[in-house]
Formats: C-alpha cells, sequence, structure tokens
C-alpha cells in the first residue's frame, strides 16, 4: 500500500484536547438527505474551518459521478470541484470537533481509511461517529427510530436492538468504524429510519434525530432548533397530502399499527415480513404531486 499520508494534506495543527469526529460522507445511501442535511447544518449553523483535505484525484472516480459545470452564452464560467474534507467546527459552548464529509471514496478504501486512522491518532480523537439515513416501512406520524451500532457496543448499550444479523453492502463510512474497531478506536454510527414513501424528499426530521444521537453520544451541544422547526413543516404538509386520500391514509395507519406493535415489543423490528408493508409504488403514485410540488415552498429545511 502506498503512503496514506500522500492522500491529504493538512492546515496547521490546532491545539484540540481528544476531540470527537463525526463522518457524513456521501455516496452510499441518504434516505430523505438526513445524513446531508445534518453535516450542512453544521457547517451552516457553527463556526468552522477548514483542517484536511484529501486528494480527490487519487479517490474518485470522474465518470461514476460527474461534476457540474456551468456553461453561460458562450463559455464555461463555473465547475463545482468535489471537496473531499475534514472542517475544524465548534459547538455552541466553543468546543472544538471534526467534520469528515465529502463525497465517499470510490477506490483505494483501505488506503484512504488508513489515511483516517493517521488523522484520528495524530489529533488524537477520542470517538468517531457514522452518521446514515436509510428507508424503512416506518410512518411519519411516529418518533424517527434509529439503529445504532458501535464497537464497543457499550457505546450504544442504552439503544434497542432492532435488527437481527443481516448482510449489506459495504460502505467507506461502516468499513471505517469496523476498522477502527479492529484498532481499538472507539466508534460507532447512528442510521435514522426514514419513511420509506418519502426517501426521496429532504426530510429534516432525520438529520434533527441524527445531530441528537450525535450530541448524546459526545456531549457536544448542537444547534437543532431550525431542523426541528424544518421538520414539523413536513410533517404538516404530508399530514394534509394523508388527509385527501383515503388509500394513502390507510396505507399509513397501517405502518402506524406496525411501528406500535413494534416498539411495545410485539413485532420483529424493523426488518418485517414485506409482504406486510405497502410498495414504494403504491405511496409514490399517492405523493407524485406532493414531492414535485416541495421544490416550491420556501423552506429550507437544511439551515
Amino acid at each position: 500500500m502506498q503512503d496514506p499520508r500522500s492522500l491529504f494534506t493538512t492546515s496547521a495543527r490546532p491545539d484540540l484536547v481528544r476531540p470527537v469526529l463525526v463522518q457524513a460522507l456521501d455516496g452510499f445511501v441518504d434516505a430523505g438527505s438526513g445524513r446531508r442535511l445534518a453535516a450542512e447544518h453544521l457547517l451552516n449553523a457553527l463556526d468552522s474551518e477548514p483542517l484536511v483535505a484529501f486528494d480527490v484525484d487519487q479517490l474518485l472516480d470522474y465518470r461514476s459521478r460527474r461534476p457540474e459545470m456551468t456553461f453561460t452564452t458562450d463559455h464555461w464560467s463555473g465547475y463545482a470541484a468535489p471537496d473531499l474534507a475534514v472542517h475544524l467546527v465548534r459547538d455552541l459552548n466553543d468546543v472544538p470537533f471534526l467534520l469528515l464529509h465529502g463525497p465517499e471514496p470510490d477506490v483505494q478504501w483501505e488506503r484512504f481509511i488508513a489515511a483516517v486512522g493517521i488523522l484520528v491518532a495524530d489529533l488524537d480523537v477520542r470517538l468517531v461517529i457514522g452518521l446514515n439515513a436509510i428507508p424503512m416501512g416506518v410512518p411519519h406520524t411516529r418518533p424517527p427510530q434509529v439503529i445504532a451500532h458501535g464497537s464497543p457496543p457499550e457505546l450504544v448499550a442504552d439503544y434497542p436492538k432492532w435488527l437481527p444479523t443481516i448482510q449489506v453492502p459495504a460502505s467507506v463510512g461502516n468499513l471505517l468504524e469496523y476498522r477502527l474497531g479492529e484498532a481499538g478506536t472507539p466508534a460507532c454510527g447512528f442510521a435514522v429510519a426514514v419513511p420509506h414513501y418519502l426517501a426521496q424528499l429532504d426530510y429534516p426530521d432525520a438529520a434533527h434525530t441524527l445531530l441528537n444521537c450525535v450530541a448524546r453520544a459526545s456531549d457536544l451541544a448542537l444547534p437543532t432548533d431550525a431542523l426541528e422547526h424544518a421538520a414539523q413543516v413536513v410533517r404538516d404538509d404530508v399530514d394534509k397530502q394523508v388527509a385527501r386520500s383515503e388509500e394513502i391514509a390507510t396505507l399509513v395507519h397501517g405502518l402506524e399499527r406496525q411501528y406500535d406493535d413494534m416498539t411495545a415489543g410485539r413485532g420483529s423490528g424493523l426488518m418485517t415480513d414485506g409482504s406486510r408493508l405497502p410498495t414504494a409504488d403504491e405511496l409514490g403514485a399517492e405523493f407524485e404531486r406532493y414531492l414535485s410540488g416541495w421544490t416550491d415552498t420556501d423552506e429550507d429545511p437544511s439551515k
């Protein structure tokens, strides 16, 4: 393996005392854009500065995820260069923490993870926290559930266990947690369950839930009021759409009963028999107008 340090450059090392690192890499499943909204909210709502820049030319396949360029009349006027970086962020109490964000590497996963491991050691990171948002058969009318995982497991001992042993496609974020656990570095992750019929919509309740999990695990003071307000706006609007359709209301009520059974210990967890759940196509047809109309709203759930 080539030297992982050649994958990144750093600014002057800040004076940090065992910070937390939050990783929110794009590219894997991100239902409701929960992970993206959470990362953007942290950068927009708190003081931050770039600390580490990764060499994306070594890590990304531009043809699989082509960056955008801007054409103006008769010339190219802009290029949205991919940015894979670590920012130094300060919480509401001026406590510094680190945010790893940007596109998930397409190649050299182990080398990239080794590079992050070097940064974790150099900066004396005490805990790494990963964020995910996945579509599940849950209703928007109930509190979001979280699948928590960590090494050591004591990091997430207070969270319910919703899943049996399953196999899922790998992601750099989850592999990073696994490798850090092997090396003895505390690492955990939180995946919020997003109603699968809203997975293509910006769903600020997912970001709000994820940041509450981060705050709980790290003792950081994070701003969430704006996300909570945006989440309520979305819920109210979805409720209006549900009220207009008896069919969609019946489907949502079925999800509510399943959710209530699950949280009361009568169900089999978040992974249930798919025949009991409405399909995305069933719900998607009813919500098509809603999803297309939401882009016209003045609300910005990420702020």
